[in-house]
């Protein structure tokens, strides 16, 4: 019975379909978001900017030598160690004193973009076997990796713990609780220690260990109503007047609180420079992916209590500690999570090629035209670098791995490895073991000896990675049946 069932599944489902799930929804919306993120460059010309619209891929193709186009398939560009992959184009529309000039729009190129083996940008995606066979295809091929200057290489999925999700440990007595805010661009770590005797102390980018809470609120805008009004738990209240009565910022206004954060952060200052750099640490470093605007602060205020809320459940033992190496606390990042992060990377240094061009344009008292200014390497070396090299824009290294391809179960293996990002010289012996909730998901016994043992990992036979939603459809949605008031 196990065996037809095997077969059933093996048969209608690919044994890589997560990662070209992934590509293809980065390809269909990641790519977008990217661009609606960084769509306004503002070059340092007076009454000048340029407005990116939106961005079409096409299918795989090469410029021959006589300048001629023609399409590429897979096997054509191993033969001849080319990089598979798409071109990419820009609608741009010039801002001239604030007014678009919808007459003087265009599409540029712009670079192009890897297309992962299998996917909808690939050509083969829906070729019949004897298709595939008459270009010379291999019609029992999964897919699921890229060609790089003749070379295939696979992105790994890498493991790491939850975003935008608090999880509170205790350790001596002391409960945490933690989050690790991420938007597309940027992650900030945040915290809420509570010691033993009920006093926090937050933490988060660019603030030293130790800041007073209280102080952060009141900045963000509550009052002392406010804070006791947003539990129900007489233990939690307990803990919020504590930390009220022994702080100094008490009887402090918003105001007031954010000056003492702008002396603390830039002592000896400007009043003016103290308060917006106070402002910034606000808004961009305590829990972006709430928002990153003046407006978003309360709700962050009250995020903030809902830790601190957390920490003294967990440090008073009503509720139980959160487990890390829990799987419901880990999420893995396929080919697409990791793409639209290389993309975003490399989108940014496009953007500042086309000020410095548009600048330098000006200031040589040249015509300004838009399409000249735009130089398309720039995105595509960047990209080509990185997935060349392994080498991530957060820092982490071997993500971009040659394919293995010593026999079919082993080529298997590698498209569907998963890595951890922790150091391999330390010990994380509880990182390393085997979790009670890794059953179903990962294979228990599959993964290397000495330093990477239980840090590199593998999918399970018939373990499916669920590509995620778009949040905002899911508020929406929320909203719309009065489940859940007030979201944004």
């Amino acid at each position: 019975m196990d065996h037809y069932l095997l077969e059933s599944y093996l048969t209608s489902t690919s044994m890589v379909q997560q990662q070209i799930e992934s590509y293809n929804r980065f390809v269909r919306m990641g790519i977008q978001k990217v661009l609606e993120n960084n769509n306004i460059i503002e070059p340092d010309v007076p009454n000048f900017a340029i407005k990116l619209t939106s961005i079409r891929l096409e299918q795989p193709r090469v410029i021959e030598p006589d300048s001629s186009m023609k399409k590429i398939m897979p096997n054509e560009a191993l033969a001849r160690n080319l990089t598979y992959s798409a071109p990419m184009y820009i609608t741009y529309v010039p801002i001239i004193s604030g007014i678009e000039k919808t007459d003087a729009m265009g599409e540029a190129f712009v670079g192009e973009l890897p297309v992962m083996v299998r996917s909808d940008l690939c050509y083969t995606r829906n070729m019949t076997k004897e298709q595939l066979l008459s270009e010379g295809e291999d019609p029992y091929d999964y897919g699921g990796y890229f060609i790089i200057k003749g070379t295939e290489r696979v992105l790994i999925g890498i493991e790491d713990l939850a975003p935008n999700r608090v999880i509170t440990t205790k350790e001596n007595g002391i409960a945490t609780s933690k989050v690790f805010s991420t938007t597309l661009s940027f992650r900030a770590r945040c915290s809420i220690t509570r010691d033993e005797y009920g006093i926090y102390d937050i933490s988060f980018p660019t603030v030293a260990k130790g800041t007073d809470f209280l102080l952060i609120l009141r900045a963000l805008g509550l009052s002392n109503e406010d804070i006791m009004k947003s539990t129900d738990s007489n233990d939690v209240k307990n803990d919020l007047m504590l930390n009220i009565d022994v702080s100094s910022a008490k009887e402090m206004s918003t105001a007031d609180a954010l000056m003492e954060i702008g002396r603390i952060a830039a002592p000896n200052q400007a009043k003016e420079y103290k308060k917006k750099r106070a402002e910034a640490q606000l808004d961009t470093y305590i829990l972006p992916h709430i928002g990153t605007t003046p407006d978003s602060r309360k709700d962050k205020a009250y995020f903030l209590l809902k830790m601190a809320e957390r920490s003294t459940l967990v440090g008073l033992g009503f509720i139980k500690a959160d487990d890390r190496d829990h799987y419901m606390n880990k999420r893995i990042k396929l080919a697409g999570e990791l793409l639209e992060e290389l993309f975003n990377n490399a989108f940014k240094f496009f953007v500042k090629d086309i000020k410095y061009h548009v600048e330098r344009t000006t200031a040589r008292g040249r015509r300004l035209a838009v399409r000249t200014n735009i130089n398309p390497d720039t995105l595509t070396e960047k990209i080509l670098y990185s997935m060349g090299t392994g080498a991530w824009p957060a820092g982490q290294t071997g993500v971009s791995q040659v394919l293995e391809r010593v026999n079919m179960a082993n080529m298997l293996s590698h498209l569907r490895r998963i890595k951890s990002p922790l150091a391999k010289r330390h010990p994380h012996f509880k990182a390393r073991d085997v979790h009670g909730t890794h059953v179903n998901k990962l294979c228990p016994s599959e993964t290397p000896e000495g330093v990477e043992v239980g840090l590199t990992r593998y999918l399970a036979l018939m373990a499916k990675v669920t590509v995620g939603a778009d949040d905002k459809m899911l508020l929406e949605k929320l909203n719309e049946l009065k489940l859940v008031e007030g979201l944004q």
